[in-house]
């Protein structure tokens, strides 16, 4: 397979679930909103989330707490065409300096 296909399909996919994930915080954010706001860590958070949320988004491209943090983006409220740009970019651009490294 040639390495632009592999770079395209494994992109394409990983883009995928990061909306996936996005959506799934945003839709936990319904169930979860009373519970975070009536205690104090839980307000914490959402203060520093609303804070440094689309910085931790440039490490969403890590392998193990990408997903997560793509889950909390939607928790946020992020804005999804922000969060496409950065998370999108950087899980691409993963992909494809593996490309080089291989």
């Amino acid at each position: 397979m040639p390495v632009s296909s592999a770079l395209i399909f494994a992109s394409s996919g990983n883009i995928l679930a990061i909306i996936l994930n996005y959506f799934l915080g945003f839709w936990l954010y319904k169930k979860t909103k009373n519970k975070l706001k009536s205690s104090k860590i839980g307000r914490k958070s959402l203060v520093y989330g609303h804070k440094y949320g689309i910085y931790t988004l440039f490490l969403s491209w890590l392998p193990i707490i990408g997903d997560p943090i793509t889950l909390v983006a939607g928790l946020l409220r992020i804005n999804f065409f922000i969060f496409i740009f950065i998370a999108a970019s950087a899980r691409f651009l993963r992909y494809y300096f593996l490309s080089f490294v291989i």
